[in-house]
């Protein structure tokens, strides 16, 4: 029975690393995809729940326990729209993206490419906002997106460019409006 107990406390202490990196990274993910803090924090809470019980199965054999949280976090969400029959709404407004040690002056220009960054991710197709926060923002590499979105690294790759190439065009197009 010790044995059982130890292993068992090693696998909880190995799983709490294991939130401690992703917790956030996977809260914004949620965030962003259902715009309500409390939605997200359950969504996320059941995350590392499923995650939780996954990984304490001696049976499972989990490669990359990025892509795994991700995965199950997507199905979350889509699992909750589902069950609300509602439309998916994004706030890309959720998640701050300007340094910490940065002076006013820095700030105030990080600032506005945020702003402009920001309104241009919430005029592209949401299969490439996903796609650009987790390559850029989350900093996933191509073969964890490729998982996430059971698709080929080629396509990944393809899928990324493409929506470099929309955030780009979205971009200009607002410059051009102000």
């Amino acid at each position: 029975m010790s044995q059982y107990i130890y292993i068992m406390s090693h696998l909880q202490e190995k799983f709490g690393k294991i939130y401690d990196k992703y917790i956030e990274k996977i809260y914004r993910f949620v965030f962003l995809k259902v715009s309500s803090q409390e939605i997200a924090e359950d969504l996320t809470s059941e995350v590392f729940t499923r995650g939780w019980e996954s990984f304490r199965q001696e049976k499972c054999d989990i490669k990359n326990i990025q892509a795994f949280l991700y995965q199950i976090a997507r199905n979350l969400v889509i699992d909750h729209y589902r069950q609300k029959g509602q439309a998916q709404l994004v706030s890309v407004d959720a998640f701050p993206i300007i340094e910490e040690g940065a002076g006013l002056e820095e700030k105030i220009i990080q600032k506005s490419e945020v702003d402009e960054i920001k309104a241009a991710l919430a005029n592209i197709n949401e299969d490439y906002r996903e796609i650009i926060v987790w390559y850029y923002l989350d900093e996933l590499s191509v073969p964890e997106i490729a998982k996430i979105l059971s698709k080929s690294e080629e396509a990944v790759r393809v899928q990324i460019h493409r929506a470099l190439g929309v955030l780009k065009s979205v971009m200009i197009g607002l410059r051009h409006q102000s």
